[in-house]
C-alpha cells in the first residue's frame, strides 16, 4: 500500500471509528446472528491473488459489524466495563504503526523506560508507595498467574531448578482465596502444577468477603497436617458482587505465616484514587503483590494489565532466562529488560496508551467519571429497594448492583423464582438497548448490572430500569 492509498484509506478508517464512537446506540448491544452466520459468510480459503482494501472494509461491515457484541455501546451493562477511548484508540493506532517488541531495554528504550513511568504515575493515583514496581500484563489471569508463581518461589526456592514433581521432601502446598475469587485463581494452580486441590475456598461472610479468623484456621490447620501454605489471594471488587476482603486482617495472617498475599483488584483499583473509596483499600499498601486492570475501568482499550510487585525480585528469580543471543552490557548500567519479568519475551508497547489516556484524561476528570458511575449504581439500589416487586441480594460499594425481580403478587418458590429472573434478563437483553448479566449468590439467579461505560448517562440506566420494569410487570401477568 503506497502512502497516498495509506492516506485515503486510514483518514476514511478514522471518520468511521469516530462516527462509531459518538453513535454507538444505533447498534443493538446484542448481534442479532446465529452460530456459523458469519463463518458461512467468509470464504473457505483465503484468495490467491490481494484484494483491494475498500473490498475488504465492504466486508468488515458487511459481515462482521453486525456480529460484533458493542462493549463501546452506552447501554453494555454486562461482566465488568470494557470501555475505550478516543485518545486510546489513537495510542492503539500508533503502538500498531511503530510496531515495537519490548523484550530488551535496546529493543525499544522508549517503550521500555515509558512503561515504569506510566505505572508510576498511576500508582501515585492510587495512593500505592514507591516500593511497589510495575510490570505491564495483558489481562488479570496472566497477572495473578505471575504472582502465584512469585509465590511458590518464594515457598519453595529451588522449584525452578528441580520443579515439584516426586519429590518427597516437599509438604503438599497450598494456596487460599474466597468463595467469590475469580477462577483465574483456578487456572493458576493449574498451570503452575500445584493441582486444583491445592486451592483452599475460605467461607464469607453476610456481605461475601472473606473471613479472616476462619483463613488463620485454615492455615494452622493444614500446617499441622503437613500442608505448606504459599499464598492468599484477597479481592477487592469481586467478580459476582463486587465484594471486599479485609485486606488488612488478611495482612496481618499471612505475616504471621510468613506467606505471599496477592490483591485481586482488577475491577475495583482504580476506585482507589477517589477519597470516598479509601476505606476499602485499607491494608493492600501491605501485600507482596497487586493487579488493577485500567481495560476494565479506565477507559483504556483491551488489553492492559497493571501488575505492582513490592518483591519484582522474586519474579525475575523465577522467570529470568537470557539465552546468549539477548545478551547485552545494558543491565550493568542500571537498564531494565521487561522479558525478565514473565514468561513473554515479546512484549507489546501497551504503555503508550495508559500514558496519552492520563494525559489527555487527567486525574481530575478521571475521578469524576469514576464517582459518577459509583453514584448512578447507588441511585439504581434505591430504585431496586424502593420497589416492592424488586430486591437486592448484595450491598454496592462501586458501580455494580445484583439484584432480582420477585413480584409480590406470585408467590414464587425458588426454582421458580429463578426461572422468571433467567426470563426476565433475556427479555430486557432480546430488546438491543442494554445488555446485563447476571451470576449466583447463595445458590439463587441473580441479575447484575456493572456501570461503567466512558458514555453511560443517568438516561441510560433509567432506560435499563423502564425495561426491567416494564418486562417484570409483562411476564408476571403472562404468569
Amino acid at each position: 500500500m503506497d502512502p497516498s492509498e495509506f492516506r485515503r484509506h486510514g483518514h476514511a478508517l478514522v471518520e468511521w471509528i469516530a462516527d462509531y464512537l459518538s453513535g454507538s446506540e444505533r447498534y443493538p448491544v446484542l448481534p442479532r446472528v446465529v452460530p456459523g452466520e458469519v463463518r458461512r459468510a467468509l470464504p473457505e480459503h483465503g484468495p490467491e491473488a490481494g484484494e483491494r482494501f475498500d473490498e475488504i472494509f465492504a466486508d468488515f461491515e458487511r459481515i462482521l459489524v453486525p456480529a460484533l457484541t458493542h462493549w463501546n455501546h452506552p447501554g453494555f451493562f454486562a461482566y465488568f466495563p470494557a470501555t475505550t477511548s478516543a485518545s486510546g484508540v489513537l495510542a492503539e493506532f500508533l503502538s500498531a504503526a511503530l510496531n515495537q517488541q519490548a523484550m530488551l531495554w535496546r529493543t525499544s528504550p522508549a517503550a521500555t523506560e515509558l512503561e515504569e513511568v506510566s505505572l508510576a504515575w498511576l500508582r501515585g493515583l492510587l495512593g500505592l508507595p514507591s516500593a511497589f514496581e510495575g510490570v505491564i500484563y495483558d489481562t488479570a489471569s496472566i497477572s495473578s498467574l505471575h504472582a502465584l508463581a512469585a509465590a511458590r518461589q518464594a515457598a519453595v526456592p529451588d522449584v525452578r531448578e528441580r520443579g515439584l514433581v516426586a519429590r518427597s521432601d516437599i509438604a503438599p502446598l497450598r494456596v487460599y482465596c474466597s468463595e467469590h475469587a475469580h477462577s483465574s485463581i483456578d487456572k493458576a494452580v493449574l498451570t503452575l502444577g500445584l493441582g486444583q486441590s491445592s486451592l483452599r475456598r475460605i467461607p464469607v461472610d453476610a456481605e461475601h468477603s472473606l473471613q479472616s479468623h476462619a483463613l488463620r484456621a485454615a492455615l494452622d490447620e493444614d500446617r499441622r497436617a503437613g500442608i505448606r501454605p504459599v499464598a492468599v489471594v484477597a479481592t477487592i471488587g469481586t467478580t459476582s458482587t463486587t465484594a471486599i476482603d479485609p485486606v488488612n486482617a488478611i495482612a496481618d495472617v499471612c505475616r504471621d505465616h510468613r506467606i505471599w498475599l496477592h490483591v485481586d483488584a482488577a475491577y475495583a483499583g482504580v476506585a482507589a484514587m477517589l477519597p470516598e473509596c479509601a476505606s476499602y483499600f485499607a491494608g493492600w499498601d501491605r501485600a507482596d503483590s497487586i493487579v488493577i486492570n485500567p481495560h476494565k475501568w479506565l477507559f483504556t482499550p483491551f488489553d492492559l494489565s497493571a501488575f505492582y510487585c513490592r518483591r519484582m525480585e522474586v519474579v525475575r528469580e523465577a522467570f529470568s532466562l537470557v539465552p546468549e543471543y539477548l545478551k547485552t552490557l545494558e543491565a550493568s548500567a542500571g537498564a531494565r529488560n521487561l522479558m525478565d519479568t514473565g514468561i513473554q519475551l515479546g512484549r507489546r508497547f501497551r504503555s503508550l496508551k495508559l500514558w496519552m489516556i492520563l494525559r489527555h484524561f487527567g486525574a481530575a476528570r478521571l475521578r469524576s467519571i469514576l464517582a459518577e458511575h459509583i453514584r448512578l449504581a447507588h441511585e439504581f439500589a434505591a430504585r431496586v429497594d424502593e420497589h416492592p416487586d424488586f430486591e437486592r441480594l448484595a450491598p454496592v460499594p462501586f458501580a455494580v448492583v445484583c439484584f432480582r425481580a420477585n413480584p409480590r403478587a406470585l408467590h414464587l418458590g425458588a426454582a421458580e423464582l429463578d426461572l422468571f429472573n433467567q426470563r426476565l434478563l433475556d427479555a430486557v437483553n432480546e430488546t438491543g438497548e442494554v445488555f446485563l448479566s447476571h451470576t449466583r449468590i447463595n445458590g439463587a439467579f441473580v441479575i447484575r448490572i456493572a456501570i461503567g461505560h466512558l458514555r453511560t448517562t443517568g438516561a441510560h440506566t433509567r432506560r435499563a430500569w423502564e425495561l426491567l420494569s416494564q418486562h417484570t410487570a409483562a411476564l408476571a401477568i403472562a404468569s
